[in-house]
């Protein structure tokens, strides 16, 4: 069973609407480091314990959910919100107290919290982390809910800069800037359906360039662009293929 996507949504500094994402993804250029979205849809009380990467993440899923009907969401992140993790371990290596509110945000399943209760959502949540292969792993998650009988899934991909301390760990990419994008799923057999399979050993047909894009914006490329094939080579053991069948 393929997905299509239903509705998108993306926020990054500089970048709001779909049609500036089109132009931006169709000829990529670097994008501030700072900024933070208004996300005056969750209420303020709420909104106060929510970081910069969580308002981030959570103003894409509002644009996509918008007033489509309550659905499965999964929330992805390979890194989650390091720079809050690394406050909270310099405070423990000073012997100082931590604090329990910053201390529950810090975990990967906390902004999807936070988007259940601010939205009196009831639906199933889930948080995902799986290295370089994050966007794989949180679509072929979607992909068994909607095998499921799920009529809809969203799909929330979300990171940040890492903190300094870390940076060695981060694949080295010419742009690094906050960003989130989110996609609102629903099952296809059609022409257009969208597959998404493993495959052990290297691409097909690998890309004749180097590609500095990182691997979740190249993902939400291929997904908005209606591009046939794109690869995503891990290492030298498995690459990921997405593909629309003809």
């Amino acid at each position: 069973m393929g997905f299509t996507v239903q509705r998108w949504a993306a926020w990054a500094p500089g970048l709001v609407e779909p049609a500036a994402w089109d132009t931006w993804l169709a000829k990529p250029h670097p994008l501030p480091a700072e900024g933070t979205p208004a996300l005056a849809e969750m209420p303020a009380m709420m909104r106060r314990r929510v970081d910069r990467l969580g308002r981030i993440a959570l103003q894409a899923t509002y644009a996509a959910h918008a007033d489509a009907p309550e659905a499965p969401v999964l929330f992805a992140s390979r890194y989650g919100d390091l720079g809050r993790s690394l406050e909270l371990l310099t405070q423990l290596a000073r012997s100082e107290p931590l604090s329990p509110t910053s201390f529950s945000l810090s975990v990967h399943n906390a902004i999807g919290a936070l988007y259940s209760i601010a939205r009196g959502d009831t639906s199933a949540y889930g948080a995902i982390a799986a290295g370089e292969e994050t966007v794989e792993a949180a679509f072929t998650e979607a992909g068994g809910l909607l095998a499921d009988g799920a009529p809809r899934v969203m799909v929330v991909i979300y990171d940040e800069p890492v903190p300094a301390p870390w940076q060695h760990f981060s694949p080295a990419v010419e742009w690094k800037f906050p960003r989130a994008w989110a996609c609102l799923l629903t099952a296809a057999t059609g022409p257009d359906a969208i597959h998404l399979g493993c495959h052990a050993g290297a691409p097909d047909a690998p890309s004749p360039e180097p590609e500095s894009l990182p691997e979740d914006l190249r993902a939400l490329r291929f997904l908005v662009s209606g591009a046939r094939r794109w690869e995503h080579p891990v290492g030298g053991a498995r690459s990921w293929r997405w593909e629309r069948h003809a």
